[in-house]
């Protein structure tokens, strides 16, 4: 087919200029532009403005790309998943409620009040320098630079501000709080008198008749199926496998090596030490004055003894993070600090001090206390990683072109892989697989996308290669179907004991609740209590021995009448009944008053702020378009 179009190219051009003008003629070009759209559809729309598919796309695919890096064995289903689709949709759709609410509120964040919040706030700690700057390097990791990271940052506050006067103010009273919490952690006596699932397994011996009954069941055979599997022979073109044939010569890894001399050397570090007089940047020039005046004096101190440098820094410097320390900064590289220190400390010998340096900070001195890094590695100790370098570089080249033959091979050749393997060079493999591989299952064979291919029904019914799929960046795939093993239920002889296993345990899960329910009952009409455990007080933050289910039901259970009893369905561990003795206030150890009245707070807080978007969502009129509210509805069903 392919030589076909490639012969008579120009009678295809022909054909299609035929069938493409009166289309347009018809349709007009607008038509055409519907088609066009893709990216620019709007998905929902808030207060009259659009929120677009490409937008979506992209919040989703940053939301996938956290979820990966926060658990990077994530299944990658679950990452396009409705519930994944719905809650990037949900966090844009937040997100331009808040901008307009802020902007018809006219809610701005000034240069000062960022400077602020970014010197004072402990969840920026970690990006911020000893001097009050911002770790470039710590940002540059994140992909961020420092104009984006204020841009995000200002926009985070402005956004906070919308619900700040709603969830800022809240008011909950100490009352309420206090009954809220006793509810949540009341203690009740009880005691508990178990059937437990494990002793009535020996009890039960299951006729053959039963066993067959079960096993014939329909909906119990799935438990008794082989799995699906298929053979598979599959192929991979990645940069491995091109880098295999690409061959480099001495001259040119040489030549890699001088042309890129700054990579194989050691970034220079230094380490220092200072003294920080502090003054704000809208400071009068005569406060000014006086901070440098003092820094000065502080020169000359350590000028005449620099052995003091330490002992001065504590006591007089004014920067809270390093002056403990005596001033010591630990080592940092170029962009680590702001400018005019970072140039002064590079301008630097060690052991010497610099003169008086003044920065947005303040007024500081400087002692350069030592120099590391900088030295160039020799071409032998890197050369089997400059190697490795250029050898990558050219099978990235390379690999477009691969690719594309890789597909055209695998496609018009598609009853066998070995056309392609022996045109670029490489093996072909083989896999046993499932439609739903172990949760150990590592590398091709269990790429879902491959499996998904794998066990369509082109792939299984005609046993051909499948399309090239690229199951991630730069490495493409196919695989062909050998044999083929449907998932059957297996004879009855085979899965004896696993049947007897399950009978059983069906029919001790049964027996136990029928013996728990009469016991109950009994003991409802004053039976005898012999067989109920020891009394033992249990809370929902002290659930003792107890299953957290069983907790929640003897909490939830109406005790107004003492003593009271409830049965407690367990499933496979067994049936329980409980005797509730007492009920007990909430033990004060457990949360303290103030504690509690600030977690309650919070609750209501959030409550409130919660109910107030709901508003703004309904003031600003959030529509979301028929298809995605579908998806959402779908998304919310369990």
């Amino acid at each position: 087919m392919f030589d076909f179009v490639r012969k008579h190219t120009k009678v295809l051009q022909f054909i299609l200029l035929l069938l493409i003008f009166p289309s347009f003629v018809l349709f007009g070009v607008e038509g055409y532009s519907r088609f066009t759209e893709g990216g620019n559809a709007k998905v929902a729309v808030v207060d009259g403005q659009g929120i677009t598919q490409a937008e979506w796309d992209v919040a989703l695919r940053d939301q996938s790309e956290r979820m990966r890096r926060q658990a990077p064995n994530v299944d990658p289903k679950l990452l396009d998943s409705p519930e994944a689709k719905r809650e990037a949709l949900d966090a844009l759709v937040r997100d331009k409620v808040m901008q307009i609410a802020a902007t018809k509120q006219h809610l701005v964040v000034s240069d000062e009040r960022l400077q602020r919040l970014f010197q004072a706030d402990p969840q920026f700690a970690f990006i911020r320098m000893p001097d009050g700057s911002v770790n470039k390097g710590m940002l540059a990791a994140q992909g961020m630079s420092s104009a984006s990271f204020e841009q995000r940052l200002r926009q985070d506050l402005t956004l906070r501000q919308v619900v700040q006067g709603v969830s800022g103010t809240a008011f909950a009273s100490s009352v309420n709080s206090a009954a809220a919490f006793d509810v949540l952690l009341q203690q009740r006596e009880v005691q508990v008198q178990r059937f437990s699932v494990k002793d009535y397994l020996g009890r039960i011996t299951p006729s053959d008749a039963e066993l067959e009954a079960y096993y014939k069941d329909p909906a119990n055979a799935s438990q008794f199926q082989s799995q699906e599997t298929a053979s598979i022979e599959f192929l991979v073109l990645d940069l491995d496998a091109l880098k295999k044939d690409v061959n480099v010569s001495e001259d040119k890894l040489r030549e890699y090596f001088k042309t890129n001399e700054s990579r194989y050397t050691v970034a220079e570090e230094r380490r220092a030490s200072h003294i920080l007089i502090k003054t704000e940047p809208s400071a009068s020039a005569d406060d000014k004055a006086k901070a440098k005046a003092k820094a000065e004096a502080l020169l000359a101190e350590v000028r005449k003894a620099p052995g003091t440098f330490a002992d001065v820094a504590r006591k007089n410097s004014q920067d809270p993070g390093s002056a403990a320390q005596g001033g010591d900064l630990d080592f940092f590289g170029r962009g680590g600090m702001t400018k005019a220190f970072e140039d002064a400390a590079y301008a630097m010998k060690q052991g010497e001090i610099s003169n008086v340096i003044e920065t947005e900070f303040g007024y500081h001195i400087i002692m350069l206390t030592a120099v590391r890094g900088g030295e160039k590695k020799p071409f032998e100790a890197v050369r089997a990683e400059i190697e490795d370098d250029v050898r990558k570089q050219v099978a990235q080249a390379r690999y477009a072109e691969a690719a594309e033959q890789f597909s055209n091979l695998v496609y018009e050749q598609s009853d066998s892989l070995k056309p392609a393997a022996d045109k670029l060079k490489l093996t072909i493999q083989t896999a046993t697989v499932q439609r739903k591989p172990l949760p150990t299952a590592v590398g091709t064979p269990a790429s879902p996308k491959l499996l998904d291919a794998v066990f369509g029904v082109e792939a299984l019914r005609n046993k051909r290669n499948t399309e090239a799929l690229e199951i991630s960046p730069n490495m493409l795939v196919s695989a062909r179907v050998v044999k083929h093993d449907p998932a059957r239920l297996l004879p009855f002889a085979e899965v004896k004991a696993q049947v007897q296993d399950r009978v059983v345990k069906k029919m001790a899960v049964a027996q136990a609740k029928k013996d728990g329910e009469a016991r109950l009952e009994a003991l409802k009409k004053g039976g005898d209590a012999a067989g109920l455990e020891p009394a033992q007080i249990v809370s929902r933050v002290q659930a003792r021995d107890l299953p957290r289910s069983m907790i929640e039901d003897i909490m939830r259970a109406d005790a107004s009448k003492l003593p009271a009893w409830v049965g407690v369905d367990g499933g496979e561990a067994g049936y329980a009944v409980v005797r509730i003795v007492k009920v007990l206030p909430r033990d004060s150890a457990v949360i303290d008053a103030k504690r509690a009245d600030q977690q309650y707070a919070q609750a209501w807080s959030a409550a409130e702020a919660s109910a107030y978007f709901a508003a703004l969502k309904t003031r600003f009129k959030v529509e979301l378009k028929p298809v995605v509210a579908a998806l959402a509805a779908s998304a919310a069903t369990p």
